[in-house]
């Protein structure tokens, strides 16, 4: 079920280290003519000089469910970069977004061992460091359909965010699927409700949406959070969990 006709698509942020800006797009460019095709780099808001938002945007993008995502060298890689690099994904539907993404992954960890030093998915505001971006890759490599899907979603999805009621995922769109709200009311403990919300994306997987709707007594509600024209609005909508 989708709520809108609008497809996602990856956004990529790429920080450039010492290997130059023209090196560094006609290495991207010759890995996205080998295994990523319908990708292309955004030569409007690429630069070859660094941007001092980035420790900051990094700073707020940081997965911090997973323990070591990122650590003091990755920080300092930001800090220190010298170019950055967008790249833009293909237009993707539910059917063709896992393996989408699985191609966004390995194009992620082809570019931070050739010369980027920091990578960040702007679709959903996350980053991870390199031995994190690269462990999830590794858990991608060979993977199909749902088992693709878990890895794809750990390194683009972003979770938990939190309001009062609250915390929820955003990002799960590029994957697919639904986004996860997960009432405060099921426990005080934030990571127990980062697994939540990981479990409950997990059963869409197995059992779909609806059967998942119907066991767990949740709501599937339109997203609106974000705009129809922002790349983090999610067509599918959200599950918005029982109390």
């Amino acid at each position: 079920m989708s709520f809108s006709e609008v497809k996602p698509r990856h956004v990529l942020c790429l920080l450039g280290g010492e290997r130059p800006f023209s090196e560094l797009c006609g290495m991207i460019q010759s890995a996205i003519d080998s295994f990523a095709p319908g990708f292309e780099i955004d030569y409007t808001f690429s630069e070859d000089a660094p941007d001092d938002r980035m420790p900051m945007s990094f700073e707020v993008c940081w997965d911090r469910v997973q323990k070591g995502a990122w650590t003091k060298d990755d920080e300092e890689a930001v800090g220190d970069h010298r170019s950055v690099i967008y790249v833009l994904g293909p237009a993707m539907t539910a059917e063709d977004a896992v393996e989408t993404s699985g191609t966004a992954l390995r194009l992620v960890v082809h570019a931070l061992e050739n010369g980027i030093v920091a990578a960040k998915g702007e679709s959903a505001g996350v980053a991870h460091g390199v031995a994190r971006w690269k462990q999830l890759a590794r858990d991608a490599e060979g993977q199909t359909g749902a088992s693709l899907a878990r890895p794809c979603r750990l390194a683009f999805g972003k979770r938990p965010i939190g309001t009062a009621e609250y915390l929820y995922s955003i990002g799960f769109h590029l994957v697919g699927i639904p986004d996860v709200y997960a009432p405060r009311s099921l426990s005080d403990d934030e990571l127990a409700l980062s697994a939540i919300i990981d479990s409950v994306a997990e059963e869409v997987f197995a059992e779909g949406v609806e059967k998942v709707v119907a066991r767990r007594g949740a709501k599937l509600l339109p997203v609106d959070a974000y705009d129809e024209d922002e790349f983090k609005y999610n067509p599918y909508g959200a599950l918005h969990l029982a109390p």
